[in-house]
């Protein structure tokens, strides 16, 4: 088959990021694959696209032009003659399906959020029969996708979006008399909680015999002023690291990760940490629970910074287990993400797509 695979953008980080790997174990079974991205964003998931050996073509727009976008779409489908369209997000699979229809072509559907938004889910339960199969990224994912969209198992299917590999570098241990580098990787975006971080270390501050600790953010995005004013006004011990290129790197630095969003889907960046075997605190968002336990981190409620508050003074006060914490974290993700389980997944629904068409 020939598929175009259709994503909002190319922004780094998101449902852009796995790109590489999801059509990876398309190309490897015999198909190919082109890129098409509604709008460039910041455009930083365009080179390992390319480096993946993709051919990516971006429309030049906005994110609210959907009419603008549908035409592009419908003229870029139409030049590249596809056998099979295959959208990420609302956005794309919406104006996805709308292509599919006009030119009489099947319809794939990724779903990434295990919080779809009203409007969102009236659109897409309205429009659920345009796309021949529905695929989560995760078994949270799929839980929400059936009860939103009223979905069954012949309509809706689960691919984990997440292929855990032993390269993965590991963080390095704690030592004594060193700071405890605390970090979290993500877009400032209100849905990632960075806010609740800033309220959770000022709580922080009131508590003595602390260790000594840093907090370390990684990412751009639109609430980048608002927490630079709420660390300045308490001077918080967080530095707002910006965008940062190598993930691996930046979370194979750190001796704690904190994920504090209000809700997620898989969230690929908390599962990274993991595997880079740094201990998670992480809201019971999305599929974070399925995965971090006792062992291996924490789980709080969301928008509850005394709760962060209070498990990170857990682990801040028994520095010397983070290693072990670490390594069960790893090896909990590289169980339940193993690359095989990946490629075997996705063969399975490529078959299964063929055998429909």
């Amino acid at each position: 088959m020939k598929i175009a695979y259709v994503i909002n953008s190319v922004e780094g980080g998101g449902a852009a990021l796995p790109v590489p790997a999801i059509t990876q174990v398309m190309r490897q079974n015999g198909h190919e694959v082109i890129v098409l991205a509604l709008t460039r964003r910041d455009g930083r998931a365009i080179k390992p696209m390319i480096q993946a050996g993709l051919t990516v073509h971006v429309r030049e727009g906005g994110k609210k032009d959907h009419l603008a976008a549908l035409l592009w779409l419908n003229r870029e489908i139409a030049e590249q003659k596809p056998d099979l369209i295959w959208t990420s997000l609302t956005r794309a699979t919406l104006l996805g399906q709308l292509t599919g229809l006009r030119q009489r072509l099947p319809v794939v559907s990724w779903q990434h959020s295990a919080r779809l938004k009203p409007a969102n889910a009236r659109l897409l339960r309205l429009m659920r029969r345009l796309s021949r199969l529905w695929i989560a990224d995760s078994l949270c994912v799929q839980q929400e996708t059936e009860r939103k969209l009223g979905l069954g198992a012949n309509k809706l299917t689960c691919w984990p979006i997440f292929r855990a590999s032993d390269s993965f570098p590991i963080a390095p241990p704690w030592s004594q008399g060193s700071p405890i580098r605390i970090g979290s990787l993500g877009r400032l975006h209100p849905v990632k909680g960075y806010d609740v971080l800033c309220e959770a270390v000022r709580l922080l501050q009131k508590i003595d015999n602390l260790p000594a600790y840093e907090v370390h953010i990684a990412g751009e995005g639109e609430e980048r002023d608002r927490l630079a004013a709420l660390i300045a006004h308490d001077a918080l011990p967080i530095v707002l690291d910006g965008y940062n290129a190598e993930p691996k790197q930046f979370l194979s630095t750190l001796h704690v990760y904190v994920q504090p969003s209000h809700w997620e889907g898989l969230c690929l960046a908390a599962h990274e940490a993991l595997l880079c075997g740094v201990p998670v605190i992480a809201s019971e968002a999305g599929e974070l629970p399925h995965t971090i336990d006792h062992s291996c981190g924490r789980i709080v409620p969301p928008d509850n910074p005394e709760a962060l508050a209070l498990a990170l003074v857990n682990l801040l006060r028994q520095p010397q287990h983070l290693a072990r914490m670490g390594r069960a974290g790893r090896d909990r993700v590289l169980a339940r993400f193993d690359a095989e389980s990946f490629d075997r997944r996705g063969q399975e629904i490529l078959t299964r797509l063929e055998r429909t068409l």
